[in-house]
This record gives C-alpha cells, sequence and structure tokens, in this order.
C-alpha cells in the first residue's frame, strides 16, 4: 500500500488487520509514535481527521466508532474496547492488564483468550471499521452538507463511494451479453434472482460485515415500527433448509445452491435469493476454488429453471456478484473471467434469460468489461 493512499480509497481489510495487530501491545499509546498507512487512510477516507497533525485523535475516534457499530455491550465490543485501551479508564493499561480484562468478558483466562478469542475480536474490528466506512453519515434535519465536502464527495463516513452505475450489453462472446451494475447489490432493483455468496456451512455474514451475504442479510431482514430486527429472513430459511436436509453443522458440496424467500428485498422487485456456497473456511480465512464458481453458475440456472417450471412462468433474470473475490481470495478479474466463463456456456442453453453482474466500484467495472 503506498504511504500517501488518496483518502477517499479504503484500505485493505488484510492491511487493516495487520496493523490492528501491531497495534494492540501499546495500544493507543502506540498512534502517536508509530506510522500505521490503513488506519491513517482509513480515518482520512471516514472524515476523521484532517492531515497528519490529528491523525492518532481521527484513528482512535474511528476505532471507537467500530466498537460501537459491533456492539457497545455485545461480548465483541466490550472485548475490543478493553484490548485496545478504548474505555477511559483503561487508555494507560500495559498490554497484559488490558489482554487480562478483554479475557475477563469472555470468562477465560488471559491465556485462552490470547489464543483463540484474541484474533476473533481484532478480525471483527478490522471488519467494522470497513463496515463503518461504508456507511452514510447521518445528516442532522434542516441542515446541508458543507459546499466543499459535497463539491469534492468527501465527508464523513462515505468512504469514497460512487453512485449506482449501469452499464448496458456487456459482451460475453460474439452473441451474448450481460447487463453490469457498479452498486451495492442490496441497492438493485426489478431483478428475479440475486446470488449471495456462502461458505459451505451455509453460515451468512454478521450484517456489519462488508460482504454481499452481510448486506442482503440485512436489507432482507423484516423490522418492526422501531426498525428492529424481528425476522432475520434469510438466516431463518437456511436453517430450515439445513434441518430439512439433515446438514446442520455439516457442510454442503462446494457449488450447492439453496433459495430463499427474498425478505423485505420483496419491495425492490426481488423474487429469490440464490445463496451459492463457495467458501470453505480454513484457519481464520477461507478458500474458494474457481471451478466452485463454475459448478453455482450451473446450479443457479438448473434451479432457476426448475423454480420457472414449477410455477408456471417465463425466464428469471440472474444477479452475480464476484463471487469468492472478498475473503476466498480470488481476486475480481479472476472470479469474473471464471463468471464469465460459465455464464457463456449457460446461456448458450437457455439464450432468452437476461443475466447481470454487480461489482463495488468502477476500476473493477473497467477491468471486467475489458476481459
Amino acid at each position: 500500500m503506498s504511504q500517501e493512499q488518496s483518502p477517499s480509497t479504503l484500505p485493505a481489510y488484510d492491511h487493516l488487520l495487520d496493523e490492528l495487530r501491531t497495534l494492540r501491545r501499546p495500544g493507543l499509546a502506540g498512534l502517536r509514535g508509530a506510522d500505521h498507512p490503513a488506519l491513517r487512510a482509513a480515518a482520512l477516507a471516514g472524515g476523521f481527521c484532517a492531515g497528519a497533525d490529528d491523525t492518532p485523535a481521527g484513528i482512535e475516534a474511528l476505532l471507537k466508532e467500530a466498537v460501537r457499530r459491533l456492539g457497545e455491550k455485545d461480548l465483541l465490543g466490550r472485548a475490543a474496547a478493553h484490548t485496545f485501551g478504548l474505555l477511559p479508564d483503561r487508555r494507560g493499561d500495559p498490554a497484559f492488564e488490558r489482554r487480562k480484562t478483554a479475557a475477563g468478558v469472555y470468562g477465560v483466562t488471559p491465556e485462552r483468550f490470547r489464543k483463540h478469542q484474541e484474533q476473533q475480536v481484532i478480525q471483527q474490528l478490522a471488519e467494522a471499521v470497513l463496515t463503518v466506512l461504508r456507511e452514510p453519515a447521518p445528516v442532522p434535519v434542516g441542515s446541508a452538507p458543507a459546499p466543499a465536502a459535497a463539491a469534492s464527495g468527501a465527508g464523513r463516513r462515505t468512504g469514497g463511494l460512487e453512485p449506482p452505475l449501469r452499464v448496458e450489453r456487456v459482451p460475453v462472446d460474439a452473441s451474448t451479453s450481460f447487463t453490469l451494475h457498479v452498486s451495492p447489490i442490496e441497492l438493485l432493483r426489478d431483478i428475479d434472482i440475486l446470488v449471495s455468496s456462502e461458505n459451505v456451512y451455509l453460515e451468512m455474514s454478521k450484517t456489519f460485515r462488508p460482504t454481499v451475504s452481510g448486506s442482503l442479510r440485512l436489507a432482507a431482514a423484516v423490522r418492526d415500527q422501531a426498525g428492529e430486527i424481528v425476522d432475520d429472513v434469510l438466516v431463518r430459511e437456511l436453517g430450515e433448509w439445513l434441518r430439512a436436509h439433515g446438514r446442520p453443522g455439516l457442510p454442503v458440496r462446494s457449488g450447492t445452491v439453496v433459495p430463499t424467500s427474498p425478505g423485505a428485498l420483496a419491495a425492490r422487485g426481488v423474487r429469490r435469493i440464490y445463496h451459492a456456497a463457495v467458501a470453505t473456511p480454513y484457519e481464520d480465512t477461507y478458500r474458494v476454488g474457481p471451478e466452485s464458481l463454475a459448478r453455482a453458475v450451473a446450479s443457479c440456472f438448473a434451479l432457476a429453471r426448475e423454480e420457472e417450471e414449477r410455477e408456471g412462468r417465463g425466464p428469471s433474470s440472474l444477479c452475480f456478484p464476484l463471487l469468492g473475490a472478498g475473503r476466498g481470495g480470488l481476486t475480481p478479474v479472476v472470479s469474473a473471467t471464471w463468471l464469465r466463463w460459465a455464464i457463456r456456456d449457460e446461456l448458450a442453453r437457455d439464450p432468452g434469460r437476461r443475466v447481470h453482474m454487480v461489482v463495488r466500484d468502477r476500476a473493477t467495472a473497467q477491468a471486467v468489461g475489458a476481459l
């Protein structure tokens, strides 16, 4: 990563994770004494600081906001606050004291916490930082953004996100094409089937994670009048499918696709969510074999045909994200290449179907369109 990263560019998850691991021992006191380029870039991108002089304070404010996003009463949030000395009475505690109090949140010994829960806490804090940057800043009633911020697109927690873009007729081959969207997948409208990327245990991401799975889970959840989630629709229906097929706690074959209803996304014209199990857990991350993407695409087309036949309706439109291009280890270009290859083969048998692909930024869209 460049030392002079643009404030509008979000740092990579792995870089944030490495810097948080390094920061754990010195705590907040280590912010002034060493350079943390990924955390600095995140604080700048989120509008928590304006330059070098207030970078430590900006990083601290960003981490506190990420802890709030994890949940200040949740085990993860409380343990993260203790681990990094983010509480007023723990700021100057040495590393072993902070670890001890964080371990007490889980009711385990400091050594057990170090070997097990601590890594998860740091990983979740890195995820929460990225989630904070993705969220739009709340604008007080009756106020307007400052002209400079409005002109530059910068501002509190914008993370440099671009407005949605729709590119028609990106060629797959000489005779077929798809529609490319630059947008969060949960903002798409009037596409029959949205495909979500899951692990082989069909465990959806947490709603605060900046993933396709977490975003769809949050958007599909049913809320009461106060805005509280009363039905975690997609997780509930996946659990029902696992129980019905005798698979609770057991993996399915990579490339398996499981359908659920769209939950609250029905209001956006979505009819189904297809959950493609492509990621296999491995230590602290996931592995995705490119061949599992091809199997998942074939399964999506087959499942769509089966449901259409059963319900007596015409071909559905399908939208694919870049499966496996998050923590699965595939680059966006590799994911897009395999998806286009698999889509081309399926459209040769099913030419009347409308296919969409969704990515999060224009640079990735340009790479996908140039393949």
